[in-house]
Protein backbone atom coordinates (compact mmCIF):
# COMPACT_ATOMS: atom_id res chain seq x y z
CA UNK A 1 0.00 0.00 0.00
CA UNK A 2 1.36 3.62 -0.75
CA UNK A 3 2.63 5.61 2.13
CA UNK A 4 0.07 8.96 2.36
CA UNK A 5 1.02 11.97 4.18
CA UNK A 6 0.21 11.28 7.73
CA UNK A 7 -3.08 13.78 7.44
CA UNK A 8 -4.72 11.88 4.96
CA UNK A 9 -8.04 11.97 5.36
CA UNK A 10 -7.90 15.60 6.66
CA UNK A 11 -6.64 16.55 3.32
CA UNK A 12 -8.81 18.88 0.49
CA UNK A 13 -9.58 16.81 -2.45
CA UNK A 14 -6.79 19.28 -4.17
CA UNK A 15 -4.20 18.44 -1.87
CA UNK A 16 -5.37 14.86 -2.78
CA UNK A 17 -5.01 15.62 -6.41
CA UNK A 18 -1.64 16.80 -6.30
CA UNK A 19 -0.57 14.12 -3.93
CA UNK A 20 -1.84 11.36 -6.37
CA UNK A 21 -0.42 12.84 -8.91
CA UNK A 22 3.16 12.81 -7.28
CA UNK A 23 2.18 9.10 -6.80
CA UNK A 24 1.99 8.73 -10.58
CA UNK A 25 5.42 10.84 -11.06
CA UNK A 26 6.98 8.48 -8.95
CA UNK A 27 5.25 5.26 -10.93
CA UNK A 28 6.73 6.95 -13.72
CA UNK A 29 10.34 7.27 -12.49
CA UNK A 30 10.20 3.54 -11.40
CA UNK A 31 8.45 2.17 -14.56
CA UNK A 32 12.77 1.47 -15.93
CA UNK A 33 14.04 0.44 -12.73
CA UNK A 34 16.25 2.02 -10.29
CA UNK A 35 16.24 6.03 -10.31
CA UNK A 36 19.62 6.97 -10.83
CA UNK A 37 20.86 10.31 -9.10
CA UNK A 38 20.25 12.50 -12.36
CA UNK A 39 17.06 10.89 -12.85
CA UNK A 40 16.07 11.84 -9.18
CA UNK A 41 17.04 15.65 -9.38
CA UNK A 42 15.47 15.99 -12.47
CA UNK A 43 12.03 14.29 -11.28
CA UNK A 44 12.87 16.74 -7.93
CA UNK A 45 12.86 20.23 -10.32
CA UNK A 46 10.03 18.83 -12.64
CA UNK A 47 7.96 18.04 -9.05
CA UNK A 48 8.44 21.36 -7.77
CA UNK A 49 8.05 23.12 -10.69
CA UNK A 50 5.10 22.02 -12.61
CA UNK A 51 3.16 20.64 -8.82
CA UNK A 52 3.89 23.97 -7.02
CA UNK A 53 0.72 25.32 -5.59
CA UNK A 54 -0.99 28.02 -3.39
CA UNK A 55 -3.69 25.70 -2.55
CA UNK A 56 -2.02 22.65 -1.20
CA UNK A 57 -0.66 22.81 2.26
CA UNK A 58 2.80 20.26 1.89
CA UNK A 59 5.51 19.52 -0.26
CA UNK A 60 4.74 17.09 -2.32
CA UNK A 61 8.31 16.48 -4.07
CA UNK A 62 9.29 16.39 0.05
CA UNK A 63 6.63 13.49 0.33
CA UNK A 64 7.24 11.90 -2.76
CA UNK A 65 10.53 11.67 -2.48
CA UNK A 66 10.19 10.03 1.22
CA UNK A 67 8.07 7.38 -0.73
CA UNK A 68 10.75 6.37 -3.26
CA UNK A 69 13.24 6.10 -0.30
CA UNK A 70 11.17 3.29 1.13
CA UNK A 71 9.08 1.22 -0.98
CA UNK A 72 10.00 1.43 -5.12
CA UNK A 73 8.78 -2.11 -5.27
CA UNK A 74 5.06 -0.87 -4.95
CA UNK A 75 4.82 1.00 -8.30
CA UNK A 76 2.07 -0.43 -9.74
CA UNK A 77 0.08 -0.81 -6.71
CA UNK A 78 1.28 3.01 -6.08
CA UNK A 79 -0.65 4.15 -9.69
CA UNK A 80 -3.50 2.34 -8.80
CA UNK A 81 -4.21 4.10 -5.97
CA UNK A 82 -3.23 7.34 -7.40
CA UNK A 83 -5.86 6.69 -10.13
CA UNK A 84 -8.34 5.96 -7.84
CA UNK A 85 -7.69 9.30 -5.82
CA UNK A 86 -7.96 11.06 -8.83
CA UNK A 87 -10.94 9.73 -9.50
CA UNK A 88 -11.99 10.06 -6.10
CA UNK A 89 -11.20 13.76 -6.40
CA UNK A 90 -11.82 14.47 -10.39
CA UNK A 91 -14.94 17.05 -9.33
CA UNK A 92 -11.74 19.27 -8.67
CA UNK A 93 -9.82 18.50 -11.69
CA UNK A 94 -10.25 21.68 -13.54
CA UNK A 95 -9.09 21.59 -17.09
CA UNK A 96 -5.75 23.47 -16.77
CA UNK A 97 -4.62 21.36 -13.38
CA UNK A 98 -5.48 18.05 -15.76
CA UNK A 99 -3.11 19.90 -19.01
CA UNK A 100 -0.89 20.46 -15.81
CA UNK A 101 -1.23 16.72 -14.64
CA UNK A 102 -0.84 15.02 -18.14
CA UNK A 103 2.05 17.90 -18.49
CA UNK A 104 4.18 16.57 -15.54
CA UNK A 105 3.94 13.11 -16.30
CA UNK A 106 4.98 13.51 -20.07
CA UNK A 107 8.20 15.38 -18.81
CA UNK A 108 8.97 12.24 -16.07
CA UNK A 109 8.62 10.31 -18.62
CA UNK A 110 10.94 11.53 -21.44
CA UNK A 111 13.12 13.11 -18.40
CA UNK A 112 16.09 10.24 -17.96
CA UNK A 113 16.98 8.35 -21.79
CA UNK A 114 16.01 6.18 -22.77
CA UNK A 115 12.74 6.29 -22.66
CA UNK A 116 11.60 2.63 -21.99
CA UNK A 117 8.12 0.35 -23.69
CA UNK A 118 7.78 0.38 -20.18
CA UNK A 119 7.52 4.30 -19.55
CA UNK A 120 5.64 4.64 -23.00
CA UNK A 121 3.07 2.14 -22.07
CA UNK A 122 2.56 3.58 -18.40
CA UNK A 123 2.20 7.14 -19.79
CA UNK A 124 -0.57 5.60 -22.61
CA UNK A 125 -2.44 4.78 -19.59
CA UNK A 126 -2.71 7.63 -17.61
CA UNK A 127 -3.79 9.16 -20.73
CA UNK A 128 -6.19 6.88 -20.96
CA UNK A 129 -7.03 7.57 -17.53
CA UNK A 130 -7.14 10.70 -16.73
CA UNK A 131 -9.11 11.44 -20.66
CA UNK A 132 -12.32 11.05 -19.10
CA UNK A 133 -11.87 12.98 -15.94
CA UNK A 134 -13.86 16.14 -16.49
CA UNK A 135 -14.13 18.31 -13.19
CA UNK A 136 -16.97 20.42 -11.79
CA UNK A 137 -16.71 24.37 -11.91
CA UNK A 138 -19.35 24.47 -9.40
CA UNK A 139 -15.74 23.05 -7.31
CA UNK A 140 -12.49 24.48 -8.88
CA UNK A 141 -13.94 28.03 -9.42
CA UNK A 142 -14.15 28.41 -5.82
Amino acid sequence: MPIRPQNHSEMSPNENLHYAIGMIAFSMAFADGEVQKEERAKFQSIVEAELRSHDVAFNVSDIIFKIMDRSHHYRETSYNWAIHEIRTNSHYLSPKLKATFLHVIERISVAYPPVTAEEKAMLEKFRKDIEPLHGDPVYYDK
